[in-house]
């Protein structure tokens, strides 16, 4: 494949991310009034943290789809990338079940299941691509801290979520 149809497919992989990323931030519009009301832990950082660590993440998400993508006839590519955009569907679920519909219980498993998607894409990746899997460790990382943060947000808060 010639480098010039390699960056358009950059592009759109990026522009697929940051799609996902509009679509869960349409749902915090309220976040920072409803993060604020919320009793959190004391290792939960401030909200001006949530969006420069996820634009480093869908950034990171992007190139590694992509990278996956450019060996799209590898076995398994497309199992690999169907994956990788289902839990972007996850992922963009989960801020609309967590601060706008204000559901602790069902954001809980929301983002259980997004672990276990992200550990399924990581895996898949990892056959076709491993450095576009290991691009995807960091994301795993940050979504296992908020799993707990998630939780402990649910538990703390009855009347809210």
């Amino acid at each position: 494949m010639s480098k010039t149809r390699d960056i358009p497919a950059l592009i759109i992989w990026l522009i697929l991310c940051f799609a996902t990323a509009y679509i869960g931030a349409m749902a915090t519009r309220d976040a920072p009034v409803f993060y604020a009301q919320l009793s959190l832990a004391s290792w939960a950082p401030p909200a001006s943290v949530f969006g420069p660590v996820w634009t480093v993440l869908y950034t990171m998400m992007a190139i590694a789809a992509w990278m996956v993508w450019q060996r799209r006839n590898a076995p398994g590519a497309d199992v690999a990338i169907g994956v990788f955009v289902l839990q972007l569907v996850v992922n963009a679920l989960w801020s609309w079940v967590f601060f706008a519909w204000h559901r602790g219980a069902l954001a809980f498993v929301n983002i259980v299941v997004l672990w276990l998607l992200i550990v399924a894409t990581i895996l898949l990746f990892k056959r076709i691509r491993p450095s576009a899997a290991l691009m995807l460790v960091p994301y795993l990382a940050w979504v296992s801290f908020a799993t707990a943060l998630a939780y402990s947000a649910w538990q703390r808060n009855p009347g809210l979520l």
